[in-house]
C-alpha cells in the first residue's frame, strides 16, 4: 500500500495558497502566520519602519526545530527535487513545501 502526504499552507488572512510561515513577536508574545508571497511582503513592509528603528533582542525560540544536519532548501534546489521526483513518476506540487520523503529520497539517490 502507498501512501502519500502533502502539507499545502493556506493564507490565513485571505484563505488562497501560502508560500511560508512568517514569525514575529510583540510585547513579549511570538505568533506565527502562513502567507502568500504578496501577504508576507505587506507584513514586512508595513512592520519595516518599526524594525528600522528598534535593536535586536536576539533569536526567538522556534518551536519547529530542524534536525541537525538539515537545512531549508534554495530555489534552485527545490527545482532540482522537483524535477527529479516528477522524472521519478512521483506527485509533486510546482509550488510550496516538498514532501520530506520526496527530499530524502532525492537525497538518498544522489
Amino acid at each position: 500500500m502507498a501512501k502519500q502526504i502533502q502539507e499545502i499552507l493556506i493564507d490565513d488572512l485571505d484563505g488562497g495558497e501560502a508560500n511560508e510561515t512568517v514569525s514575529f513577536a510583540i510585547d513579549g508574545t511570538s505568533y506565527e502566520i502562513d502567507l502568500s508571497d504578496v501577504n508576507a511582503k505587506k507584513l514586512r513592509d508595513s512592520l519595516s519602519p518599526f524594525v528600522a528603528s528598534a535593536r535586536r533582542a536576539g533569536a526567538l525560540p522556534s518551536r519547529r526545530r530542524r534536525a541537525a544536519g538539515t537545512r531549508a532548501l534554495t530555489r534552485e534546489k527545490s527545482a532540482e527535487i522537483r524535477a527529479w521526483a516528477k522524472a521519478q513518476g512521483r506527485n509533486v506540487s510546482e509550488r510550496g513545501r516538498i514532501a520530506s520523503k520526496i527530499v530524502e529520497d532525492y537525497e538518498a539517490a544522489h
